[in-house]
Parts: C-alpha cells; structure tokens; sequence
C-alpha cells in the first residue's frame, strides 16, 4: 500500500501541509480583501435600494431576453458542475480500483500487461444497461469484446466492418475458444429495425446498420404476427442472436476451427426487466451457411435466473 500512498500524493486535490506564517499570512490578506468587499457591497446595496419599486414592477412583467439569458447562465453553470462532481465520482472509482484491484492483485495485471489469452469473444449491444463484465462476472483478460448497436454480426460477404476486425483478431490471434453473441431485452436497435420501412432510410447510420438483421425481423414477423408489435421485439431479440450465430459460420476462419473443434458458438440472452439471462450453444452439424435458408440448430441451452 506504500505505492498507493506514493501515488495519491502526486494529485492537487489532495490537501498538502503547509506553513503556519503563510496560513498567518493568508488569513490577514483575506480580512483586507474582505473589508474592501463589505465597503463595495454597503455602496451598491444603496444604489439598489433606490431602485427597488423599479425593479419590484419590471419582475412582474413576463420575463425579458435578459432574464431569459440569466436563467440560461447560471442552467449551463449548473451543467458544468455536475460535470465536475461526475469526473469526480469517476476519479475516486478509479483510485478505489487501483488500490483494491489492481495493487492488490499487482502480479497478475503485470502479466497482463506484456499479454492476454482470453477464452472468450463477447459480442454485446452497446446499451448502457448491458454490460457483459458486470452481468457475467468477466475479470481483465478473460474476454475480447466488441459492443455494437442491437449486437449484431454482418455476414462475411458484407465486407469490413469494425465488428469483424475484432472478430478476425480474437479468432486468428488470439485464438479464442468461445465466441458468445449476447442479446437483449427491450433493445431500441431491434425495435428500429422492426419498425422500419422495407427500403428503410439510407441516411440513417442506425437503419443502414440494423437492416443486417433483416432476415430475423422477416422470420419474427411470420412466427409472431398475431402478438403485439411489443412481443414481435421480444421475438426477433431472440432470433437476431440466432442469426448472428449462423453469420459466423460465413467467415472462412471461423467455420474451419468450428469444423476441426476449435471454436464454439453460443448466444445469451440478457432479460434486465426480471434479471435472467439464457445460454445456448449452436449445433454446426448439417448447418448451411446460407442464412436465407438455414435453421439454427442449438444444443445445451440452459436458464440462470
């Protein structure tokens, strides 16, 4: 803990020690400076005293751009310092971290810093609320991720995407042995891709990149037409996991270390409504890996909740 006292010290938030004549000195330059400060006050407050029937009349009439411009100043101050109270609330998690994880866990972040060999490639939505390390319990260096909007893997033949950079460096690099797509509940990006139009807008960063779901949202259409527009949602989360599974078996690296037993494919499912989640492994036997046709076979599919 000696390093973390080193450490601490070299922050100018934490109080130094100081000299007792310069704390003497500051204290008698602080009482002239407010003497001075009284005076000023004492002469302005009779300024305003003269004008205070004046002023009583302006501020029953609707407010003017200048007290529209007061309000919206001392709104933007307020904005500012709780942007300061959070970076502060974020600085003493990090120290907290240092001194409770990392120092007291050192060897093991050392090694990790000339290294990784993760088991695992997690591929989760960016939502806020689905956070894979904190749901699943991964420590540093247990996993490679990549979070993108509603989770979903593009097919080889799309071409480069940030989502398969990462997946070629963890499968071909690192040599990951799982690769886990986790889906959600109450996603806004499968709710834009069910609720879209069939061309959809090409302007729209989120329509062009959620329409890579589209098989799903066509398969949870037909299985649940009859239920509500909220319970088709529910559906395609479900069946865009599963389409992304097979669009994984697309990317030649992938479908060879499956074939030879190398890799494995699984799909989650995170409920945060009720705090559940679902786990299922895609069965590769006799898969075609062409998405318009193929079913997804999965096998040890298990509830924890």
């Amino acid at each position: 803990m000696a390093c973390a006292s080193s450490y601490l010290s070299t922050f100018p938030s934490i109080d130094q020690p100081t000299r007792a004549s310069a704390t003497r000195s500051t204290i008698f330059s602080s009482k002239m400076k407010l003497r001075g400060i009284e005076q000023t006050f004492v002469a302005r407050l009779a300024s305003l005293n003269s004008n205070q029937s004046l002023k009583l009349k302006a501020s029953r009439e609707s407010p003017g751009p200048t007290q529209e411009l007061t309000t919206h100043r001392l709104e933007s101050i307020g904005e500012i310092e709780n942007g300061d109270d959070v970076f502060n609330e974020m600085k003493h998690r990090f120290l907290s971290f240092k001194r409770h994880t990392y120092l007291e866990n050192l060897e093991c972040f050392q090694n990790l810093a000339t290294a990784q060999a993760p088991k695992f490639m997690v591929i989760a939505c960016a939502d806020s609320r689905v956070c894979p390390s904190k749901i699943l319990g991964f420590e540093p260096g247990e996993a490679f991720m990549i979070r993108n909007v509603a989770n979903l893997v593009p097919p080889y033949e799309n071409g480069p995407t940030e989502t398969n950079a990462a997946l070629e460096f963890a499968v071909n690099s690192l040599e990951v042995e799982n690769i886990l797509v986790i889906g959600h509940s109450c996603c806004g990006g499968i709710r834009a891709l069910m609720d879209m139009e069939e061309e959809g807008d090409s302007s729209s960063f989120i329509k062009s990149w959620v329409i890579v779901g589209k098989n799903a949202k066509l398969r949870a259409k037909a299985t649940a037409s009859k239920l509500s527009f909220d319970q088709q949602c529910r559906n395609c989360e479900k069946e865009s996991i599963n389409c992304s599974l097979l669009n994984l078996l697309t990317y030649p690296w992938i479908k060879e270390r499956v074939e030879k037993g190398m890799l494995s494919i699984h799909g989650g499912y995170y409920d945060f409504v009720n705090c559940t989640f679902e786990k299922w492994t895609l069965d590769c036997k006799g898969i075609s890996t062409n998405e318009e046709s193929g079913r997804c076979l999965v096998k040890d599919r298990v509830f924890w909740g």
